[in-house]
C-alpha cells in the first residue's frame, strides 16, 4: 500500500502560517525557509507552501516514482515530479528510500 506523506496548501507568509497552525493545533515544526514549513501531527505532515513556489497538492511515497516523469531534487534532498490526476488536482510523487 502507497504510504502518503504530506498534504501541502499554500500561505502568504510562512512565518505567519507556522505560528497559525502552532497556536492552533497540538503539532511540532520539523522544517522551515522562506518558502515552506513542514509540520508534523501525529499521523500525517502538512506542508505550508508560498504561492508560485509550490502548488497546493498532497505527496504519495513511491519507490517507482521516476516511473512518472523525470524527477527533481529539492534542496532537502528529496527527489519528487508532479503529476495531475484526471480532474487537475496535484500529486507530488516522492520518490521512497
Amino acid at each position: 500500500m502507497d504510504k502518503l506523506d504530506h498534504v501541502a496548501v499554500q500561505v502568504p507568509d510562512i512565518g505567519k502560517g507556522v505560528d497559525w497552525y502552532m497556536e492552533t493545533f497540538d503539532c511540532e515544526l520539523l522544517y522551515k525557509d522562506e518558502t515552506w514549513a513542514l509540520i508534523t501531527f501525529e499521523n500525517i505532515r502538512l506542508a505550508l507552501v508560498k504561492p508560485g513556489e509550490h502548488p497546493n497538492h498532497f505527496a504519495v511515497e513511491r519507490s517507482d516514482a521516476r516511473d512518472f516523469g523525470q524527477l527533481t531534487r529539492h534542496r532537502d534532498g528529496t527527489e519528487t515530479v508532479y503529476i495531475n490526476d484526471p480532474w487537475e488536482n496535484v500529486i507530488e510523487i516522492l520518490k521512497a528510500n
